[in-house]
């Protein structure tokens, strides 16, 4: 994306690369825009492929963990693990999730997924996935370690970081516990496509 004037219009701005409206404001507008990407592409999806972006997400996350507690996936995807309650359940509706009793702690359910699941769980043209594996393949190893550290930064700095709080790679708060009743797809829709 190319830095705009108040007019919309390229200005000698956009021909030295030096951005207008600041390194914040620019930077804003530039997050907006992968924003509005998201949520796009996710209604796509669920128009072609029957599955939003967050649903996608669960589906590919629970195919590298069979067998994961809701608390550890809503971790990864940086959500509270109430906000996948209604993900969860529509998903083991659709028949792609299954929910097992944990043996060691029949308070804890274990997702995998069905034989449907499976089959979904490949890579698709047309999803998010798909163009954020254009879009890196495309940048050096040091221009994604970069980009990764300055969303890191402003997750952090929005407190989404981490839904407990606590640092990314400590141990989640909702681990042990199932998610409440509340439907949270909406949710989860904005926070996991982010």
């Amino acid at each position: 994306m190319k830095p705009i004037d108040e007019a919309g219009e390229q200005t000698s701005a956009d021909k030295s690369n030096a951005p207008p409206l600041g390194e914040v404001l620019e930077f804003m507008r530039l997050l907006w825009a992968v924003d509005h990407g998201l949520q796009s592409t996710s209604k796509r999806m669920e128009a072609t492929l029957g599955l939003t972006g967050p649903q996608r997400l669960v589906i590919r996350l629970v195919g590298r963990f069979p067998g994961i507690t809701a608390g550890r996936l809503a971790h990864i995807m940086h959500v509270h693990p109430s906000t996948l309650t209604g993900v969860l359940k529509r998903m083991e509706k659709r028949g792609v999730l299954e929910r097992k009793a944990d043996p060691l702690d029949g308070r804890k359910a274990l997702f995998a997924l069905t034989e449907a699941g499976r089959a979904l769980d490949v890579p698709s043209a047309g999803t998010v996935e798909s163009a954020v594996q254009r879009a890196i393949t495309r940048m050096s190893r040091t221009r994604l370690i970069n980009a990764q550290d300055v969303l890191t930064a402003i997750a952090e700095e929005l407190g989404a970081g981490s839904p407990s709080g606590e640092p990314v790679n400590g141990t989640p708060d909702g681990e042990g516990s199932e998610p409440s009743e509340r439907d949270g797809e909406d949710a989860a829709s904005k926070s996991a496509s982010r």
